[in-house]
């Protein structure tokens, strides 16, 4: 489990580190076992009386141009991050209502399932809306994230109070 003072050292390190230009707003940055995903917000588009699908590819064209701009410069605050945190950094950027991520670890999981709920997969895949188990698992859990978002936080605010009440106690 990744403390909150561990994700702190990390979004802190990333806050001095990271180029004041590439930001409108702080970064944001997630902490897992595997990664480090730094999400950029850059300033959005301005169009006159933009549509829709042209402000969605002006965005899609900034975010594009700004990933091709910052590469090396990205790619050496990555590597400087890797060696000091041990794990992978992933980008992306998010302007107005555009985020996309441009790279990310899609670390394999293991679980063993009973058939009721091999059979929950089973019929996502059947139906089309999964391509294999494994992505109607990560499709279920897509879907728990988003709605019980709340409830995982409350979860984790909890773990990270167990883990200070475990660290003030005596050592073993």
């Amino acid at each position: 489990m990744i403390t909150t003072e561990q994700a702190e050292r990390v979004r802190g390190w990333f806050a001095g580190r990271l180029p004041a230009e590439w930001q409108s707003a702080a970064a944001e940055v997630t902490v897992d076992r595997e990664e480090i995903t730094v999400l950029l917000s850059i300033p959005d588009v301005e169009l006159d009386s933009p549509t829709e699908a042209a402000l969605a590819e002006a965005r899609a064209g900034r975010a594009s141009g700004f990933r091709e701009d910052t590469r090396e410069q990205r790619m050496e605050i990555a590597r400087e991050a890797q060696h000091r945190f041990e794990r992978k950094v992933s980008w992306g950027v998010a302007l107005g209502e555009h985020r996309e991520l441009w790279t990310h670890v899609a670390a394999p999981v293991m679980t063993r399932l009973r058939q009721p709920q091999r059979l929950v997969l089973d019929t996502l895949v059947d139906a089309g809306v999964a391509r294999s188990r494994s992505d109607a698992l990560a499709w279920c859990v897509r879907l728990v994230g988003q709605h019980e978002g709340d409830w995982l936080a409350e979860l984790r605010q909890a773990m990270d109070t167990v883990a200070d009440v475990r660290a003030k106690g005596p050592a073993a």
